[in-house]
């Protein structure tokens, strides 16, 4: 499951997806479950979240995909593995930012 997609509706807002699969060329479709605002409240024409949902390609203007998201990726652990761990605070960068 491809957690968080964004797709971009032809005359919509954008939404946010939980994808069963990497969409292909192939496709002429795309499903996916969890459709929510991108403040991740439903939308009023989703009547229950639990639904499986189907969007034709032709109401795709195009699909967002946040960075390091394949079908295998579980949760937000492609994300932070990318991230360092322990950051350090340059005190001295900081107040000529302040002063500044």
């Amino acid at each position: 499951m491809i957690r968080d997609a964004v797709l971009h509706l032809t005359n919509e807002q954008p939404i946010l997806i939980d994808l069963f699969s990497m969409p292909t060329p192939q496709d002429n479709v795309v499903l996916g479950r969890n459709v929510r605002t991108l403040d991740g409240k439903r939308p009023t024409y989703v009547e229950r979240g639990e639904s499986t949902f189907v969007f034709p390609y032709g109401q795709i203007r195009f699909i967002e995909l946040r960075s390091g998201a394949t079908p295998d990726s579980e949760g937000d652990e492609g994300e932070a593995a990318g991230e360092p761990e322990d950051l350090e605070i340059d005190e001295e960068f900081l107040q000529r930012v302040r002063d500044a």
